[in-house]
């Protein structure tokens, strides 16, 4: 194996530690001899790996006490997050499992629990959501999506699922946007499913019908995941 690819298989299980959250935001991180013994690598290899990271802005360095993870996954607008899917493609299906389970619970109770003023914020956004629709601007699309789940989540008043979604909310909206650029379609018929989905979710919350409105999220979920899995599947064929 090449010191090069040796510095990379370093860099990567490094990411694997940010990504799974077991080195979490602030977080020092082992003594370089320490990581060097884990990993099998020599401790350049691992300075190296770290350099990487930091010039990526995930690590940062306080003077005389080590090296540290920084918040720049969670909260940088444009955010290092993207490239790392690319690199760990299992992350968009872990991130949609997690999605899945969330938001079917937080559509679960903010059809139960929204108020006027959470119902008024929803149809807004809806409308925004469908006028982009009508008119293909895919960037105002992206942004009225990622709204529509966020104040669906706030709307749930459980101050646990608002802690959990608002502590990845950056990083859900990246999702989001990564899913929907990888499931255009010429046609309109994706964008078609998609509006009625909203829809669906949004009539049975407004209409206090809790059962309903998670099966509507989870059917909505599960029907990006298998759009995505589809066009994985056909990609890898040719």
């Amino acid at each position: 194996m090449t010191s090069h690819s040796v510095a990379e298989q370093t860099r990567r299980a490094l990411e694997v530690h940010l990504l799974d959250g077991s080195w979490p935001v602030g977080m020092r991180l082992p003594a370089e001899r320490v990581l060097a013994e884990t990993l099998g690598v020599s401790r350049n290899t691992v300075r190296e790996a770290i350099f990487c990271l930091k010039e990526r802005g995930l690590l940062f360095s306080r003077h005389g006490s080590g090296v540290f993870v920084s918040d720049r996954l969670q909260t940088a607008i444009s955010s290092p997050w993207r490239q790392l899917v690319a690199a760990h493609p299992d992350l968009r299906w872990d991130t949609l499992e997690f999605r899945r389970e969330l938001e079917g619970a937080t559509a679960y109770y903010a059809a139960l629990r929204a108020n006027a003023s959470d119902l008024e914020k929803i149809e807004g956004i809806v409308r925004r959501l469908t006028d982009a629709y009508d008119t293909g601007e895919k960037e105002e699309e992206y942004r009225a999506d990622a709204d529509f789940h966020e104040a669906i989540a706030e709307a749930s008043h459980n101050s646990m699922f608002l802690y959990l979604h608002s502590g990845i909310v950056r990083m859900l909206r990246e999702h989001i946007c990564l899913n929907l650029m990888a499931m255009e379609d010429p046609t309109g018929d994706v964008t078609e499913h998609l509006r009625q989905q909203h829809l669906g979710i949004w009539d049975r919350i407004r209409a206090q019908q809790p059962d309903q409105a998670r099966q509507a999220m989870l059917a909505h979920i599960d029907f990006t995941w298998s759009e995505l899995a589809r066009r994985e599947d056909t990609r890898t064929s040719q």
